[in-house]
């Protein structure tokens, strides 16, 4: 069976509630939440970054997040709650659904860095 983009970001969005960026600065300096950044690098140097969020780009995403890994971030703990946002949300949904997968429990889509700005959070450089 084919599917399609619609139905992939469908059932993550299913997977993973949404978050107003008031929310995710609000939770954001919490020691036991982990914001993710998963554009690419060039959005991110373009753009800035949340402050202190990790950048992981999607495509490196599992590879950081395993603990089996030799490429292991040490920032994902899954203890933490993780708040993941991309240019517009959809990559942090499919992010999001991946995590879950992978036995991250508390996993958050805050949507687009926009809507992190618009909320008032800080950004620093990418």
């Amino acid at each position: 069976m084919t599917v399609t983009v619609q139905a992939m970001l469908a059932a993550a969005n299913a997977a993973v509630p949404r978050i107003s960026g008031a929310e995710a600065v609000a939770l954001a300096d919490r020691p036991d939440v982990l914001i993710l950044d998963v554009r690419d690098a060039a959005e991110v140097k373009t753009t800035g970054k949340a402050k202190g969020a990790l950048a992981v780009s999607r495509g490196l995403l599992e590879f950081r997040a395993d603990p089996e890994a030799p490429t292991h971030d040490a920032q994902f703990d899954r203890a933490k709650t993780i708040i993941i946002h991309c240019a517009s949300g959809g990559r942090a949904a499919l992010a999001g659904q991946t995590l879950k997968a992978m036995g991250y429990q508390d996993v958050r889509n805050l949507g687009g860095f926009k809507d992190w700005v618009a909320a008032g959070g800080e950004v620093e450089p990418g």
